[in-house]
């Protein structure tokens, strides 16, 4: 299953061998990764560093449960954006509809609050291992169902939206689970670095590769790869992670419905200041740097550019992204990569206030690839969102985000095209690094205001999450 939003986990367990899930917290519990098993959690009094150990992304590696994530999710995230392009032109090829083939798109998102936030409650009610292979093979099964001749198109649309609801849940206890597999500290962000890092190729290279497919195969052929991917995703989750315990083994976790734990879970989440500021933090500046891809095509034909200088313009922010990322992951140190998170969130969107002279082709790519960089100052976001979550949460809190950060996404692009019937292209680019910028300021100086120690405890959260006794 793919998707690459963010999500976290529970309680530490005690260090097993090989484990089966995702994310994690914070720096006190640094993995290090054993030869051959999941890394060993390290206490307070432990020694700062071990001689002869690897470092960096290498170390990430090294933990053999990761490299069985890794590889699941390379495998499904490639499947799921063939299936995409594939399930795109089927539908058009079905009805005709340029805009029943656009909603194909738009139904890969919208539906990710609804999943998120209904049954976010799933990601700790139950052991990650068996909730990320269940997901698997739910998706696998709706997508072998759009194989079938007779499914209409609207049978088709809605199991597009089924598989979009399950995206954030499979996501967010991923997240959660590497946690668990490689720790709360360093560990932990350069996992999430690597898996965002395979979002972003994923993207290029898995729209290529449809596009390739499609010469060759039928769209109903070309969706076939993704049934085969989801299921060696499972495979690989099924045999290549350890079983381990649900989060929430004990209080509200461990009964009631789970309607009621998941809207439980997003009011506990959302009612702790901190979490909220931090979490807003990774949405709203999402939201605003879709502007200039959501437009790219109507700004290409606006400035004379070549049709391929449209592929360039999709491409250039994802390009940006992937290099500041592998550099701040492999260049920095923890305590610098905290540093500039609040510095980099805060002027991330300016390079999109280029648009407003109505840049060539150069200057344009130029600026969407500062612009994609700006967004590596999550990668300290990651560590701080975990150290913030209470572990019994873990998993709702970040199939939250995760669903959170696809809708602002959708929705920004959405409002993007709306306010371009209205403004030429290049002005609305240039509006949304104003507007995007004014709320990074002010997202920024909340961040600082709920830093641990500027605070109280009873100021730092609402009446809603005092239920919260656990960190």
């Amino acid at each position: 299953m793919p998707t690459d939003s963010p999500a976290p986990a529970d309680t530490p367990r005690t260090p097993p061998a090989p484990a089966a899930q995702s994310p994690a917290p914070s720096p006190e519990r640094a993995a290090l990764p054993g030869p051959g098993s999941g890394p060993t959690l390290r206490g307070p009094d432990a020694p700062k560093s071990e001689p002869a150990t690897p470092r960096g992304y290498r170390a990430v590696f090294a933990v053999a449960e990761f490299r069985a994530v890794f590889a699941a999710h390379l495998l499904s995230l490639l499947g799921v954006v063939v299936s995409e392009l594939a399930l795109t032109v089927l539908v058009y090829d079905l009805t005709g509809s340029p805009l029943l083939s656009a909603l194909t798109f738009a139904l890969g998102l919208l539906p990710y609050i609804v999943g998120g936030t209904l049954f976010a409650g799933v990601a700790d009610r139950y052991p990650a291992r068996r909730v990320l292979v269940v997901c698997d093979l739910l998706c696998a099964a709706c997508v072998a169902v759009m194989l079938v001749p007779a499914t209409p198109v609207a049978g088709l649309l809605a199991l597009r939206c089924l598989v979009a609801a399950i995206a954030p849940v499979f996501t967010g206890t991923r997240m959660a689970a590497l946690t668990d597999i490689l720790g709360e500290g360093d560990l932990y962000v350069l996992g999430r670095s690597l898996l965002r890092i395979v979002s972003q190729s994923a993207m290029l290279i898995g729209f290529g590769t449809g596009g390739v497919l499609l010469t060759v195969l039928s769209p109903r052929g070309a969706i076939t790869v993704t049934v085969v991917t989801f299921l060696c995703s499972a495979a690989l989750l099924r045999f290549g992670t350890q079983n381990r315990p649900a989060r929430a083994t004990t209080g509200e976790g461990a009964g009631g419905t789970l309607l009621r734990e998941s809207l439980s879970g997003a009011r506990l989440v959302l009612g702790d200041r901190r979490i909220r500021a931090l979490m807003l933090l990774f949405w709203l500046p999402a939201m605003f740097v879709v502007a200039p891809e959501a437009l790219a095509a109507p700004y290409a034909d606006a400035i004379g550019a070549p049709p391929a200088a449209l592929g360039l313009l999709l491409c250039a922010m994802a390009v940006g992204h992937i290099g500041a990322e592998l550099f701040v992951g492999s260049a920095l140190s923890p305590r610098n990569r905290s540093r500039i998170v609040l510095p980099v969130a805060a002027v991330g969107l300016l390079p999109l206030l280029v648009y407003a002279v109505r840049p060539g082709l150069p200057l344009a790519l130029a600026a969407l690839a500062l612009a994609g960089a700006g967004a590596a100052y999550v990668i300290g976001l990651d560590q701080w969102f975990v150290d913030a979550v209470p572990q019994e949460l873990r998993g709702r809190a970040m199939t939250l985000l995760t669903a959170g950060l696809m809708t602002v996404q959708g929705l920004g692009m959405a409002l993007a095209g709306l306010a371009a019937e209205f403004f030429p292209v290049h002005q609305v680019v240039a509006g949304s690094g104003i507007i995007g910028t004014v709320c990074a300021l002010l997202l920024v100086a909340e961040v600082r205001r709920t830093a641990p120690g500027q605070m109280s405890d009873t100021e730092g959260r609402d009446g809603a999450d005092r239920h919260v006794t656990s960190r």
